[in-house]
């Protein structure tokens, strides 16, 4: 038995390494989610911490925990006005597409491995989903930009496409497992599966909002516990009816962040970093997991699975999907390169090996190796193929985050929200005093090129301008509509 300080010495020159490895890994053109996973593997059993890790269970349980701070992360931090032009193509993606993946790469895997086809379809489903880790920290960690509404579908498409992989997986373990499951169960299964996960993530957000709003703590660290426990109740309660969880906790942080509630710029900054930790954790346990030994064993047909996924598999989905989209074949082309497959599939992969299906070990190594593959061949180029195709967005990032936090109060009937001058503003050129704004409206901060400036009634506004501004609730939307036009 390893003494507990030595359990904590390793588990924190662990996180460490991780970190300092994620500090470099945008200079180094990779990936941060490899250089975790890397770290991992070093530390296994077959690397040089040798530490002997192969318990499926808990890193399932691990993974779920992390993969559902994870995307009630990236739901508090996606806004609606801007995902909403990118709805219809994001949902497609996550459900249709991760159908058309499942089945291509399914008929292809289960020739290749000779396999029988519920169990090819199995290791399609598994790698099916893109992964929102991955996606996010990719994209927002190398502050990659992209043209249009391009970001918005990727987002919104790897952050929601997870259940529909969860229930394909589910439902194809459980054909495995009885033979004579019929349709009718498995179109139940998904109606309860999505309905659930639906109404109990709604739920789950206006319930975390009131509470937020309402309880008054006397003591303010306790508002991030508040949130937690949400969180794991919104998973617990919802997987417990058989709904989807991870579909719950992505909506029950997407709505919550549209809302306004008491400390909302710190929980925001608190989970944001409270989800690097559990992606952190994850690719470090799933690290500790594998056998490279057994992983290099699949490398072949590893290899043949991950380009067919990456050139046929991935493309074909995102041509059925959007077909209707009206988006150009290279904005079609940069979101089928942009499917990376993450820490997702590899928890996922876990199912089938807890349920005891046949030839689970194989599908787990073949999935680890696309994994990597989908990471490092994908995940390293994504910038260079954006300026290929001409999609990559050159124009400044946007302003930073306010350094300003506004806890609303009852008794108050003000809010403070911030706005965005469009270049076809009124407002662009004219004084402060001149501006006209609504009675009961004061500009209290504006972001300027990566700096604050605090105004006066003699400052000008510029175009792209980031306006905080206190006013009156019924105010927001005539200001809203001064700042765009």
């Amino acid at each position: 038995m390893i003494r507990i300080e030595y359990v904590i010495f390793g588990a924190a020159i662990l996180i460490l390494l991780s970190v300092i490895a994620g500090k470099f890994s945008s200079r180094l053109g990779i990936p941060a989610l490899l250089l975790f996973l890397g770290v991992g593997i070093l530390a296994g059993s077959e690397g040089i911490g040798g530490i002997y890790y192969d318990d499926a269970y808990s890193a399932q349980l691990i993974g779920t925990l992390a993969l559902s701070f994870i995307l009630f992360a990236g739901g508090m931090e996606t806004r609606w006005k801007t995902i909403r032009p990118a709805l219809k193509d994001g949902i497609l993606l996550s459900t249709v597409g991760v159908l058309v993946t499942t089945v291509s790469v399914g008929v292809f895997t289960a020739a290749l491995f000779q396999f029988r086809l519920v169990e090819g379809l199995l290791l399609g489903a598994i790698v099916s989903c893109t992964d929102a880790a991955a996606v996010f920290s990719v994209l927002r960690g190398q502050r990659i930009r992209l043209k249009g509404r391009l970001e918005a579908i990727l987002e919104l498409e790897s952050g929601s496409n997870d259940p529909m992989a969860v229930f394909l997986t589910l439902a194809l373990i459980q054909l495995i497992l009885i033979p004579e499951t019929g349709a009718l169960d498995l179109i139940t299964l998904f109606i309860r599966q999505f309905a659930i996960g639906g109404v109990c993530g709604a739920g789950a957000a206006l319930l975390m909002r009131e509470t937020l709003n309402r309880l008054r703590l006397s003591v303010d660290g306790l508002y991030p516990v508040i949130t937690v426990g949400f969180v794991l109740l919104t998973f617990g309660a919802t997987a417990s009816v058989s709904g989807s969880g991870f579909l719950a906790v992505y909506l029950a942080g997407l709505i919550l962040g549209q809302q306004e509630f008491r400390h909302k710029q710190s929980l925001t900054s608190f989970h944001e970093a409270l989800a690097w930790l559990m992606q952190i954790l994850m690719f470090l346990t799933l690290g500790l997991l594998v056998f490279p030994s057994q992983v290099i064993a699949q490398a072949d047909n590893g290899v043949l699975v991950a380009l067919f996924l990456i050139v046929v598999g991935r493309p074909l989905s995102v041509m059925i999907s959007l077909a209707f989209s009206g988006l150009s074949w290279r904005h079609q082309a940069m979101i089928a390169w942009v499917g990376l497959r993450g820490a997702a599939p590899i928890i996922i992969a876990t199912f089938p090996l807890l349920a005891g299906v046949q030839n689970a070990t194989t599908i787990f190594n073949v999935v680890f190796f696309v994994v990597l593959s989908s990471i490092l061949l994908q995940g390293t180029t994504l910038v260079w193929v954006a300026k290929r195709l001409g999609v990559y967005d050159e124009s400044p990032p946007p302003p930073e985050k306010m350094p300003i936090q506004f806890t609303p109060s009852e008794s108050m009937q003000s809010a403070i929200r911030e706005f965005v001058v469009k270049p076809d503003s009124q407002l662009v050129g004219k004084q402060i005093v001149n501006m006209g704004l609504p009675e009961g409206s004061l500009i209290v901060l504006i972001g300027r090129s990566g700096t604050f400036i605090v105004p006066n009634g003699g400052s000008i506004i510029a175009i792209d301008d980031q306006l905080l501004m206190l006013t009156r609730s019924e105010n927001l939307t005539a200001i809203s509509q001064m700042c765009e036009c």
